[in-house]
């Protein structure tokens, strides 16, 4: 159907979402025999057989059953005895690389059961070949660049830009690079209702998603004052296929760019990195000196805000 091509194309389109969950079913389940036979209610041939692995994901709060370990076992026991006794066969367990993962969620005695589209977590690219010492989520990255406001039009410079994260995912969604493109596939794309049909939507969605990918962006600029960590950031841009310049400077080197932009930056805050009052002066001197621009900071420390020209 339309709306499923539509579901298919926005898991290639996604930049800030970590993982898609469709809920199956929701139940009472004050214990164990209950969450049992709540699972065991749902048809899940559809998704099992033929060899296919499976692995359980627990979260619970404020719920009798609170051991994950127990709620992901007895979920897990369902799941595999419904197939056992209506195939005579039972699916693995593979907690490194299933081809059906599925997520239970306790909240106050009732359960959620959900399956992932995802497979493996939506903000793993795949151009991220060296990481720095704390590097930002890709998923994240992109949020923050939705959030700024950034138009895609006009120059953005990461003055701190470690591994390259905001650059490459600002220089991708600049030429409409979808993230999922990297994917080999996706979770639904192991599932036994996967057919001849489905995969012949999705490769089309992929053409089409590569058709539309622009030759050039706006000016995409990132700089670090380690020198080990901008070979980083160009190891990765080439794997993700955008062209970014990146130097190596301090942000007391930053400056004015000739055409108004914006300035996205992740600075250290003392939990993974070392940050220091006198950093945090350097940088509101630096971002004195941007007028006209727009300093978007993702802030871990009231430190960071105050560096924030008024």
């Amino acid at each position: 159907t339309d709306e499923a091509v539509a579901k298919k194309k926005s898991r290639l389109e996604l930049r800030t979402a970590v993982r898609v969950l469709v809920l199956l079913a929701e139940m009472e389940a004050p214990n164990g025999d209950a969450l049992y036979e709540g699972v065991y209610d749902i048809d899940w041939g559809e998704v099992l057989g033929d060899g296919r692995t499976l692995a359980v994901r627990a979260f619970s709060k404020d719920s009798a059953l609170s051991h994950t370990q127990f709620i992901a076992q007895r979920t897990k026991d369902a799941v595999v005895d419904q197939l056992r006794e209506r195939t005579g066969s039972r699916p693995d367990v593979d907690r490194d690389d299933p081809d059906v993962m599925l997520f239970v969620h306790l909240s106050h005695d009732r359960a959620s059961v959900y399956l992932d589209l995802s497979g493996e977590a939506l903000h793993r690219r795949g151009y991220r070949r060296v990481a720095g010492e704390a590097p930002l989520k890709e998923a994240l990255a992109a949020s923050v660049l939705r959030l700024s406001g950034w138009d895609r039009e006009r120059p953005l410079v990461d003055p701190m830009c470690g591994s390259g994260t905001f650059c490459i995912e600002a220089a991708m969604w600049a030429r409409k690079m979808a993230p999922g493109l990297s994917r080999e596939r996706f979770g639904f794309e192991r599932w036994r209702s996967y057919g001849d049909e489905q995969a012949r939507q999705m490769r089309e969605l992929r053409e089409a998603a590569r058709a539309r990918v622009l030759t050039t962006g706006p000016e995409v600029w990132g700089f670090d004052i380690d020198g080990t960590t901008v070979e980083a950031a160009r190891t990765n841009a080439r794997a993700a296929g955008v062209d970014i310049r990146l130097d190596q400077r301090g942000i007391d080197a930053l400056y004015p760019l000739p055409t108004p932009g914006y300035v996205v930056v992740n600075p250290p805050y003392g939990e993974r990195l070392p940050a220091s009052a006198p950093l945090y002066e350097i940088m509101a001197e630096s971002f004195a000196r941007m007028h006209g621009h727009r300093i978007v900071v993702l802030a871990g420390s009231p430190a960071a805000e105050r560096a924030l020209p008024r």
